[in-house]
């Protein structure tokens, strides 16, 4: 089982929030492989904590939080999309 934290930068405030309940709901209804998400919206970035079986790397997780931010995101290309940290648990 892997940790995976994914970091977004340069959201605005009202975006970011919004962005912050709209993937948290989505990553819960839909995208049921990741377990026990975590969405943050701290002011400045959107972080995303997930736990899954399978991405060892985060690529994955960094992958489909990019897709989310497409969809639900009006101006989402100013922003940057990192990988925190993977951690095995």
């Amino acid at each position: 089982m892997y940790r995976v934290t994914i970091i977004c930068e340069g959201l605005s405030s009202n975006e970011g929030k919004e962005a912050s309940d709209d993937i948290a709901q989505e990553f819960r209804e839909h995208r049921d492989w990741h377990k026990n998400p975590i969405f943050t919206w701290d002011g400045e970035k959107l972080i995303l904590t997930v736990e899954n079986d399978f991405d060892d790397d985060g690529k994955a997780t960094l992958d489909e939080f990019g897709d989310c931010l497409a969809a639900y995101v009006t101006d989402y290309f100013d922003c940057t999309i990192t990988i925190d940290s993977v951690a095995k648990i």
